[in-house]
């Protein structure tokens, strides 16, 4: 199976521009990017992809010992930039794909040249003095709810992922993309993304960064985001006006504005 093929990569804009990839968050798919992406295809070489499990990649490509560490997302990722031969990208992650992304920098340096970090946390289950914003016992039953009820947790949780209550349709998108996941691919890909503790990777990313933070952000608080922002040395720290955890939907114009005035 091609690696383009498994992710359904897709290319545009630019063919000599710095290249820019754009990863989607838990139950996405690069379609989420459609406000975003197309805005640097006249001077960049855009890249969206599936994670296999989502969207349209190939299903048949999910392996329950690869993926069930963020690492095994990672070497996907590293497998498509090399496919493409990109060098010096932009690495544009949402959510739990920022921390893939500064995985898949640790695995192939040569590809990513700097990161953009859209609702990042490196720890989203509180610990002693650091606030990730989810208990113990609050992911215990998050995750016990998606095991029970896939359908019945997406129609939940989605809503309050995305916020903007007064904009019910944006909340729509989201649930029906998560209710679209593969039930199996979801509960695994929960488990790795809330239980996952990449504080001591933040160290090993060395090319310049830009986290951008939500405001009432219920997945990521701004403790995570500033957190993060603290330990990527040299990163610059964007707070958004945008509310809920995906403003690449609920604000593209600020979120691509911002993006735009850091490159």
């Amino acid at each position: 199976m091609s690696v383009r093929t498994r992710n359904d990569v897709r290319v545009s804009g630019a063919p000599g521009g710095r290249p820019m990839v754009f990863a989607h968050g838990y139950g996405c798919d690069q379609h989420m990017w459609r406000y975003v992406a197309p805005g640097f295809e006249v001077d960049h070489r855009v890249v969206t992809f599936d994670h296999v499990g989502f969207g349209n990649s190939d299903l048949s490509a999910y392996d329950p010992v690869r993926h069930a560490s963020l690492r095994g997302y990672a070497a996907d990722v590293v497998e498509v930039l090399a496919e493409l031969e990109l060098t010096d990208a932009v690495f544009v992650g949402h959510s739990v794909s920022a921390m893939i992304g500064v995985l898949a920098h640790q695995q192939a340096r040569q590809h990513i040249g700097a990161m953009v970090m859209v609702g990042p946390s490196a720890r989203y289950v509180d610990d002693g003095d650091y606030v990730g914003g989810f208990s113990r016992t609050e992911i215990r039953e998050l995750l016990e709810s998606l095991d029970a009820n896939h359908l019945g947790w997406s129609a939940t949780v989605a809503p309050q992922v995305m916020g903007n209550p007064d904009r019910p349709e944006l909340a729509a998108e989201l649930t029906a993309a998560f209710c679209r996941t593969d039930p199996d691919v979801a509960r695994q890909f929960a488990r790795i993304s809330f239980l996952s503790d990449n504080r001591a990777d933040l160290a090993s990313v060395d090319v310049p960064t830009l986290v951008l933070q939500c405001a009432e952000d219920v997945i990521a608080p701004v403790s995570a985001g500033r957190y993060v922002h603290e330990h990527v040395a040299g990163s610059t720290f964007t707070q958004l006006r945008a509310t809920g955890h995906c403003p690449h939907l609920s604000s593209p114009e600020e979120t691509s504005a911002a993006i735009r005035a850091w490159l």
